[in-house]
């Protein structure tokens, strides 16, 4: 069975940081490009950050110069480090994981996600 599990969420105060981690299992995701994606309450969820194979960034400009995403092929985890965290990050974070090919907004696995509050 495939799955993306995320960890690492939690309760952060505005201007902290946070580091989200999720782990890939029932196959190898190496050639896959791995994704973050939030949904904020009573809003569509959006795309956060995304890393392909070759370790090729992309951001949303809203988290432009304070998220980080990278990715360890060899141990199937992709993580998300967030700084300077703001009330408006707020939201559940999912994992996703889009295999070779496929159209950039169509991912073929996603996690259960993980919630991410920050108090202002």
């Amino acid at each position: 069975q495939v799955q993306l599990v995320e960890s690492g969420g939690s309760v952060v105060q505005a201007g902290g940081s946070l580091r989200l981690s999720c782990a890939g299992s029932g196959r190898t995701f190496s050639s896959f490009s791995m994704g973050w994606f939030r949904q904020a309450p009573g809003k569509e969820r959006r795309f956060v950050a995304a890393i392909n194979w070759m370790h090729d960034t992309s951001y949303d400009d809203s988290v432009k110069g304070r998220f980080t995403i990278s990715r360890d092929s060899v141990k199937n985890t992709v993580d998300l480090q967030m700084t300077n965290l703001k009330p408006e990050d707020t939201a559940v974070y999912y994992c996703a994981a889009r295999s070779p090919g496929r159209p950039r907004s169509e991912y073929d696995y996603w996690g259960q996600g993980t919630q991410v509050t920050v108090s202002s």
